[in-house]
């Protein structure tokens, strides 16, 4: 793969900015769509990715609050595995700033309660001209982002402090307006697409082995097999569809890509333990208002088809009264599903954009049983939107 390596770099070295007319139009869409929470996953790509400009996030409180506690840089090495982590803006329409607040800052959270400023992750950017990305390994113990020193993306360790960056250069235009990053559970591995679909690369990293392999553009990576062959990705706009790549380190070309689309409209969350299993949520919308909401049910859908396998009822957790996003695994039959409270407000094309940022509000995540249906209560965050809050594990689509 040297001679990708060596044409990613020259391409790299010598990328141009983004089109001025391009960033013009994304910067408008991705303030616009900051006042509308709710958007309908068959629409265009521009209105699919709706929700994402508005995420500004808040760390969950203790069950007694004791006011606001000093937040330092993360430590060279020595830091606990993680319970998850989210990023902050400064300038809330309502509620307090977060102690030493900086505006599109990424922290971490450990097990333990402790919270950690990445100081090395690009900042979110506030005008939404390029947002960023960060995961976390399965067991809390690594974490990936895009380093702005190195101008790739690094995978550190967090006990020993070690760091891999990847084998070629990632110019921030790279990045998108959307970036999605998946990390292997051992941390080899990092898959890295965005949206909207540009021409630069998507790629999947081999960190250790420092080689690099193309991806497509404009899909959400919810799955890769612990040896990196096999990856699986999700498309939710203009329709669903699913899309498995085998045999990614033995070929250069997409013959070995299979893509099937799905009837209806699904958000899938991140691939099962077993490499097999797709769980979505269906897109609903609320009668009267133009809003969509997740449906009640959780559904299987064949990764080899696109059909649909089964459908179970939720249960323990309101599908009517919250938003609902699916994201890694709690176990074998458990995904977790995030809830914020449905407040769906029908907002128009021309809605002014709002100078401050969303107010926060409660964030709960569930394990939820694949088999039953049975929902049980695992955490509660506070934030302003989804997508800067991170879980450890596959991200699913977002």
């Amino acid at each position: 793969m040297t001679w990708l390596r060596d044409a990613l770099n020259d391409v790299a070295d010598d990328a141009p900015q983004v089109d001025l007319t391009e960033r013009t139009i994304r910067t408008r869409e991705r303030r616009r769509r900051r006042t509308t929470p709710l958007v309908a996953a068959a629409a265009v790509i521009a209105a699919a990715l709706a929700v994402t400009a508005a995420v500004r996030l808040l760390p969950a409180e203790p069950e007694v609050a004791t006011g606001p506690k000093a937040v330092s840089d993360l430590p060279a090495r020595g830091v606990e595995p993680l319970s998850h982590a989210y990023m902050t803006f400064c300038r809330p329409e309502s509620g307090e700033v977060p102690a030493g607040c900086v505006d599109g800052g990424w922290r971490v959270v450990t097990r333990g309660g402790r919270t950690y400023r990445v100081a090395q992750a690009l900042r979110g950017a506030q005008s939404g001209l390029v947002d960023s990305p960060l995961a976390i390994s399965r067991d809390g113990r690594k974490i990936a982002y895009y380093d702005i020193g190195a101008r790739t993306f690094a995978v550190r360790d967090l006990a020993s402090g070690s760091v891999l960056t990847a084998p070629t250069k990632v110019p921030k235009p790279w990045l998108g307006s959307i970036p999605h990053l998946l990390l292997s559970d051992d941390g080899r591995f990092l898959a890295f697409t965005k949206d909207p679909p540009l021409k630069d690369p998507a790629m999947l990293f081999d960190m250790r082995e420092r080689m690099a392999r193309p991806l497509p553009n404009g899909w959400n990576p919810i799955g890769l097999s612990p040896d990196g062959g096999t990856i699986t990705l999700a498309e939710y706009a203009p329709k669903t569809r699913l899309q498995t790549i085998t045999r990614l380190w033995q070929t250069s070309t997409a013959g070995n890509a299979k893509t099937v689309d799905v009837t209806g409209h699904y958000l899938a969350g991140g691939l099962g333990p077993d490499g097999k299993t797709v769980i979505a949520l269906e897109r609903e919308e609320v009668p009267g208002t133009g809003c969509f909401r997740s449906g009640g049910d959780l559904v299987q859908l064949d990764r080899e088809t696109g059909k649909v396998v089964r459908r179970v009822p939720v249960r323990g957790l309101s599908m009517t009264g919250n938003f609902v996003y699916l994201r890694g695994w709690n176990g074998p039959q458990e995904i977790t599903a995030l809830a914020q409270p449905l407040a769906c407000k029908k907002g128009g094309d021309h809605d002014p954009a709002p100078t401050l940022d969303p107010p926060y509000g409660p964030f709960t995540a569930y394990a939820v049983n694949v088999k039953t249906g049975q929902a049980r209560k695992l955490a509660t965050y506070t934030a302003q939107d989804f997508f800067a809050l991170v879980l450890p594990g596959n991200p699913g689509t977002l």
